[in-house]
């Protein structure tokens, strides 16, 4: 449902609002009632050379100077053309992009065309809400707009750097990715992250890639779990 967690599986399609003051670390590009049983492809690949190590790194050196950043590994999840529960037939793409150095540790929201909707929950929290932001327009009718906002004056695209507090959008995806079937149920076996990533002061290197049912829904979600702070997990559900 459009949101990345670290502690465990995440079982919500109804947002909250941050900073939450909660107990979890939270991704959270497009947080919402997604179901892509109708329409929609949801997938992810991992990058430890070639073009997207490029422009990942030409990206981050852009968007934060002075750091003489190279990325070495780049994760791409990406939700294409989902539709809203249920079985709406609306049309919404976005993405996340994490990249790292093994040092350096950043976070790309990406937004191609977003359908009216107006609970959605976009940004980022920790536990505790130590660190947080959310993305204008989220909770309101103007989420819409997240294809032109920016905050490094690219549309629809915001950056953000955890490893500490502080053109087309979408890089590749399609072909060579590996895609989460439509059943409402299911696992992949662990995905071993080529590289770990720092989500503000942990670090992980672990993924599931999984459908999920549970007793209150059979729509798909995206969750990551971040296990034993060398470990981290994805969970598309």
């Amino acid at each position: 449902n459009g949101h990345l967690t670290f502690d465990g599986p995440f079982h919500s399609w109804t947002p909250y609002q941050f900073p939450g003051y909660g107990g979890r670390d939270l991704i959270s590009p497009f947080w919402t009632d997604i179901d892509n049983r109708g329409n929609g492809v949801i997938s992810y690949r991992q990058y430890t050379s070639g073009s997207v190590l490029t422009e990942a790194t030409q990206d981050i050196n852009q968007y934060f100077p002075d750091l003489s950043f190279s990325a070495t590994w780049v994760f791409v999840a990406t939700w294409d053309r989902v539709a809203y529960f249920p079985l709406s037939g609306t049309e919404t793409s976005f993405q996340v992009v994490l990249i790292s150095d093994g040092h350096y540790t950043f976070i790309l929201m990406n937004y191609g065309t977003i359908a009216p909707i107006q609970y959605v929950q976009a940004g980022y929290d920790t536990i505790n809400s130590r660190y947080h932001f959310s993305i204008p327009g989220s909770f309101s009718s103007y989420i819409t707009n997240l294809t032109y906002s920016s905050n490094v004056n690219v549309p629809g695209r915001w950056a953000f750097r955890t490893d500490h507090g502080s053109r087309a959008v979408f890089y590749p995806f399609g072909p060579g990715d590996t895609e989460n079937g439509r059943s409402d149920d299911g696992s992949s076996s662990v995905i071993y992250l080529l590289q770990q990533f720092i989500f503000f002061g942990q670090s992980y290197s672990q993924i599931y890639y999984i459908n999920t049912k549970t007793t209150h829904t059979r729509h798909e979600k995206f969750i990551i779990l971040w296990y034993d702070f060398i470990g981290w997990r994805a969970i598309l559900e």
